[in-house]
């Protein structure tokens, strides 16, 4: 037998609205752990993006969520899923992609690279070989197809950044 429409509904819910918690802590870390822009002492660099670098940056989520939003209104009739629950649903989407909107502080220092409020371990990227033109991609390693991680920002500061990515990635090759 399978569960009631609304017992899946409340799940969703608050599966979603654990995701959407989740991202907006790791947003509130971003300011403390890159209080501050520019370079950065042994070699480091920090900068922002605006809400035009994040558009570009996550064009293909906005485009998944804008589709989560609009299907459970199609099935929510004929499976007698209280509508309170498709509105819930779509409020915490459309909070969800406020914050891939929201700028964010980026960070390369010799250890770490610094995005969306984590530290990861240059020993756990990759650049792949193909870079898209307003983001620097990096790939994380063991991830498969969900490992992308794109950083955002001014074309002037992705190139000092890129630059320090690839002493750091590779830094026998020369220029």
């Amino acid at each position: 037998m399978l569960p009631s429409a609304e017992s899946v509904a409340i799940a969703m819910v608050l599966i979603l609205g654990a995701i959407v918690a989740w991202d907006a802590w790791w947003l509130t870390r971003q300011h403390r752990d890159v209080p501050e822009f520019g370079h950065l002492p042994n070699n480091g660099f920090a900068w922002k993006s605006e809400r035009n670098h994040e558009m570009f940056r996550q064009w293909a989520n906005l485009g998944s969520m804008a589709a989560m939003m609009a299907l459970p209104w199609g099935f929510a009739s004929f499976s007698n899923t209280p509508i309170f629950y498709v509105i819930l649903w779509d409020v915490l989407l459309g909070l969800h992609i406020i914050s891939l909107l929201v700028p964010k502080r980026y960070a390369v220092t010799s250890t770490h690279l610094f995005a969306d409020g984590q530290r990861y371990a240059w020993q756990r990227l990759r650049l792949p070989k193909r870079q898209p033109k307003h983001r620097i991609m990096l790939l994380r390693k063991g991830w498969g197809p969900f490992g992308p991680l794109p950083l955002g920002g001014d074309r002037s500061d992705l190139d000092v950044a890129a630059q320090k990515i690839v002493d750091i990635l590779h830094p026998n090759e020369e220029e």
